[in-house]
């Protein structure tokens, strides 16, 4: 795990705090620059290793900066370690000074001076591997016990199908063995090991057979989830037993995907049916365990649920990029009933920015109803704010908190709990405006409807009725011609040749249109266009729809 960006943590993200589950990690290596020290993140992948009773072993990169100040980082390390509550095992912690792009780290800090001196002619990483030899217990495995693994994660194989990734505990395992798959809530399903893999640095290499410590990769049921317990198939009368679960952070965020019905649908990209788009979102629902899969009332609609905003954008981006077209609804929380009261997801977020941003970042907090938990000074004039506040203010608040911060501001997020709804939040002031015909913008229409609001296209952009092309300055949608050309006559003006030009058009990324849009609204993605529409076309169906509700 890594203290400046998270990537191999993933796993220990899903582990509650004590869960019994050591056999999965014997150790962790907290990786630190030398420069900035623990980030807002390095407390979450930190918090998660401790709470798992690991001995961690600090790596302090980067010692060749300029700017490094290797004695502040290794105190507010240590600050970090008794702030999350280690224990006094934990607490006591290896250091290993580093500098990974020479290739070298020690332990002793006045060896790195040298090294950097002699620009790491004569270091190597050895030192590394021998710091976790020495302080990273072996693996506990029982070679000669029943078989028995606990599916830490999951993937997917085009040719056996999906795929269950663990560490075995104890006895061996050969394919084509009979095996029983122990669920969550008793659902237990027997099946054959179809196919059998493991690691071999970074490949993975198909095995006949595999005994305790190694990790495994099985085939054989389509039905594996993460927290499942496999052992071997039990006679009549044996109880199997099962291992402590994994439990996932459940989902926090729904969005609904869409066939694309636009009247330039299949111009920019491929035009796919209900079916290719189920295929695409239940693929990828097989391997990203934090992402589910749901259907709708309608054939052509499906929601996907997901543990924030950036993860649903970043699977329109993906699948934009593969030459789909589609369209995605508002993203909305998933909301509970727990003890007759109805309760939303809450996050809490963990802010480093620039001590001068404060004020105002602060006020855009709690306008999207955040609590201010702590407020600590850093070095260099920074400080860290931590909040929690209702899922439903966090959508679309990293691009404004980035805006507000002139993007020094560190933003990190993760689930908290699901607290009492918070009553209703501000979201969208001011109306559409919205295109009432099919054509190409034109400039001298554009620069008509600059007074009426803030535009989202430019001139030549294909436009159609029922597009949204801009803000209104009024909490009203506006039907308007962005069509219009200038008529053309044979009496010259003394101004006709004066140059005007639109004073400013608000281009909108794919996270703004899903925070700006409503729930009567698309935002249509294509591979070049990411467009807003409202989900009824016709002009005089919006009027008709109007009226009936209210």
């Amino acid at each position: 795990m890594r203290g400046d960006r998270v990537d191999c943590s993933a796993l220990l993200c899903k582990i509650p705090p004590r869960s019994g589950i050591s056999q999965l990690f014997d150790g962790a290596l907290l990786l630190v620059d030398a420069a900035e020290g623990p980030l807002p993140q390095t407390r979450f992948v930190l918090s998660k290793a401790l709470a798992q009773g690991l001995k961690v072993i600090l790596v302090i990169n980067k010692v060749d900066r300029p700017d490094a100040r290797v004695d502040h980082v290794v105190n507010a390390a240590f600050d970090l370690f008794m702030d999350l509550g280690a224990d006094n095992e934990q607490a006591d912690f290896s250091i290993v000074y580093a500098c990974a792009r020479q290739g070298w780290c020690t332990e002793n800090f006045e060896e790195s001076k040298k090294l950097l001196e002699a620009k790491g002619a004569g270091g190597s990483l050895k030192p590394l591997f021998e710091v976790m030899l020495r302080d990273v217990p072996p693996p506990k495995a029982n070679v000669d016990g029943t078989f028995q693994v606990l599916i830490s994660n999951i993937a997917y194989s085009d040719y056996v199908g999906r795929l269950a990734i663990g560490r075995i505990v104890r006895g061996k395992v050969k394919k084509n063995q009979r095996l029983l798959r122990m669920g969550e809530n008793n659902k237990n399903e027997a099946f054959n090991l179809s196919a059998l893999y493991t690691f071999e640095g970074l490949k993975q290499t198909e095995v006949t057979e595999l005994g305790a410590g190694d990790i495994g990769v099985f085939a054989g049921n389509e039905n594996f989830n993460i927290g499942d317990t496999i052992v071997i198939n039990p006679e009549p009368g044996q109880v199997p037993q099962a291992l402590p679960r994994i439990k996932v952070d459940p989902p926090t965020i729904s969005m609904v995907f869409s066939v694309n019905t636009s009247p330039l649908s299949g111009q920019e990209g491929e035009p796919i049916q209900s079916r290719k788009l189920k295929e695409r979102l239940e693929r990828e629902t097989r391997g990203n365990v934090a992402l589910r899969f749901e259907a709708t009332p309608s054939s052509e609609q499906f929601r996907v649920l997901g543990r924030g905003e950036l993860q649903l954008a970043i699977l329109i981006e993906q699948m934009r990029r593969e030459g789909y077209e589609f369209m995605i609804g508002k993203p909305e929380v998933v909301v509970k009933e727990i003890d007759g009261q109805k309760q939303e997801p809450h996050e809490r977020a963990i802010l480093d920015l620039p001590q001068g941003y404060v004020g105002a970042v602060t006020d855009l907090f709690q306008n999207r109803k955040g609590q201010l938990l702590e407020y600590k000074t850093e070095h260099e004039g920074r400080v860290r704010l931590e909040f929690v506040m209702p899922t439903r203010g966090m959508i679309g608040l990293r691009s404004k908190y980035l805006t507000e911060t002139r993007g020094e501001g560190l933003f990190n997020t993760q689930f908290e709990d699901y607290r009492p709804w918070r009553g209703t939040m501000a979201h969208r002031q001011n109306g559409a405006l919205v295109s009432d015909r099919q054509g190409d913008a034109i400039e001298y229409a554009l620069l008509g409807l600059e007074d009426r609001g803030v535009l989202f296209i430019k001139p030549g952009v294909p436009v159609y009725e029922g597009m949204i092309i801009g803000e209104n300055n009024r909490d009203n949608d506006l039907n308007v011609n962005a069509c219009r050309e200038k008529k053309l006559t044979n009496i010259r003006a003394a101004s006709a040749e004066f140059l005007v030009t639109l004073r400013g058009i608000r281009q909108m990324s794919l996270e703004q249109c899903l925070e700006w849009i409503d729930e009567d609204e698309w935002v249509e993605v294509t591979p070049k266009s990411v467009r807003i529409r409202k989900k009824i076309l016709a002009g005089n169906l919006r009027s008709v729809k109007r009226n009936e509700e209210s």
